[in-house]
């Protein structure tokens, strides 16, 4: 058997303010507690033996009400953070994305290249499978990161799923 690893997109954030470096503390927005809430009953049925998260508090707000409803502590892990993109929150955001999909090892500034953002998430679903095997975890992380650990687990996924994917949205990958 392996780790079943249930990835977690958090939920409607409150948007970040243009041209000012992304805040860790930027909350889920009052329809995305709605939705955290609303996710229970699914993500309690996975019957996760651990709750994973990204430090940024979006993610963690969206997989708390779970984590609470099954008595589980949601446990911070960096290497779930979102894209260290190099990038100031913008009005043009989706071309600068878009051009580091289709240069993924291109880093802007002293930022993460999508590549090495690949290699970090497979790092930390093999981590899991170390740490949990033969369970199934429960992750609360960000999209681009979500896309590249699908791409780390060998699924088939770019820039236009990453761009189409909901918030929340929920992926299986084995670990």
């Amino acid at each position: 058997m392996s780790t079943r690893i249930v990835l977690v997109r958090h939920a409607q954030s409150v948007l970040p303010r243009l041209g000012e470096p992304d805040d860790d503390q930027r909350p889920l927005a009052p329809a995305g507690l709605a939705a955290a809430e609303a996710l229970v009953e699914r993500l309690a049925a996975y019957a996760p033996a651990a709750v994973l998260s990204s430090p940024l508090l979006r993610a963690v707000q969206t997989v708390r009400p779970a984590a609470d409803a099954l008595g589980l502590a949601v446990t911070t892990w960096p290497s779930l953070r979102e894209w260290e993109s190099g990038l100031l929150p913008s009005a043009d955001w989706e071309t600068r994305y878009a051009y580091s999909w289709a240069h993924p090892g291109f880093a802007h500034g002293e930022g993460e290249s999508l590549d090495a953002l690949t290699v970090r998430a497979g790092k930390a679903l093999a981590r899991m499978g170390e740490e949990y095997p033969d369970a199934t975890v429960l992750v609360g992380s960000h999209g681009t990161f979500l896309t590249r650990a699908l791409i780390a687990a060998g699924q088939r996924a770019d820039w236009e799923f990453c761009r189409a994917m909901p918030m929340p949205a929920i992926y299986e990958v084995m670990g």
